[in-house]
């Protein structure tokens, strides 16, 4: 698996992460999207339903399954604290796959948990 060493070297690459203060929300449960993130520094709050499911940390990617199919986003992202986030939208996301296979996996099992987490919550 990639460390988060390498995930945020992959996201640092871009010369314009976003920002986002304390409390700030980066995306909503049920609305749609086009970009996923990584977390450059910072925390995020994954929350269902207004409940914290989970605190993801720098080196972790979300809000994949909008570039894999998913519609409308499954959770709402809140920051934690003072966040830069890195994003990358579908074309940015196939570059990145190919120049590095193995950030493929680390978004595959970072998707597929999360998921479990949320499917059992249910």
């Amino acid at each position: 698996m990639l460390s988060p060493v390498v995930t945020v070297g992959i996201f640092q690459k871009q010369a314009n992460p976003k920002v986002f203060s304390l409390g700030e929300v980066i995306f909503e449960e049920g609305h749609t999207g086009d970009m996923m993130y990584g977390i450059v520094e910072g925390e995020v709050d994954i929350s269902v339903n207004g409940k914290v499911v989970e605190t993801i940390e720098q080196g972790e990617v979300f809000g994949v399954g909008i570039l894999v199919g998913v519609k409308n986003r499954t959770y709402t992202a809140i920051a934690k604290t003072d966040c830069k986030l890195a994003f990358l939208d579908e074309k940015a996301f196939l570059f990145a796959v190919q120049e590095t296979p193995m950030f493929a996996i680390k978004v595959m099992k970072s998707y597929s948990e999360r998921l479990s987490k949320l499917l059992h919550m249910l």
